[in-house]
């Protein structure tokens, strides 16, 4: 079975197109360490919940929309060896929080192991 590591992700509509070459660098990096797959997703039908939503999840604000996205790994192990290098890669040098075309704070993500793949 795989790992995916999942994110969600509240981007200014203002900074759409930052944040998409910003996707695609990071994602090349990512692919070119061993990631399976990189997918980015803007939010298409994604109302607020009454309890909670992805909009509620990241305090989206009226002039922003949210991406869902995630990463597949081989194992989680190699997650981790791809995510290592992927850190130390100067090509992200800059790309740390305050550098990010969104609300860092806002953002949240997480590793998953797959019980159902078909």
């Amino acid at each position: 079975m795989s790992y995916v590591d999942g994110f969600v992700v509240p981007v200014p509509k203002a900074n759409l197109a930052e944040y998409k070459r910003f996707s695609r660098k990071a994602g090349k990096v990512w692919k070119e360490y061993g990631a399976l797959e990189y997918i980015e997703c803007v939010g298409d039908d994604v109302p607020p919940g009454k309890v909670t939503s992805f909009p509620q999840a990241v305090k989206l604000k009226p002039d922003e929309v949210v991406f869902f996205s995630w990463i597949v790994y081989r194992s989680r192990a190699h997650r981790d060896r791809v995510n290592k290098q992927v850190m130390a890669d100067p090509r992200l040098a800059g790309m740390g929080p305050n550098d990010m075309p969104f609300d860092a704070k806002r953002m949240f993500w997480g590793g998953f192991k797959p019980v159902v793949e078909l």
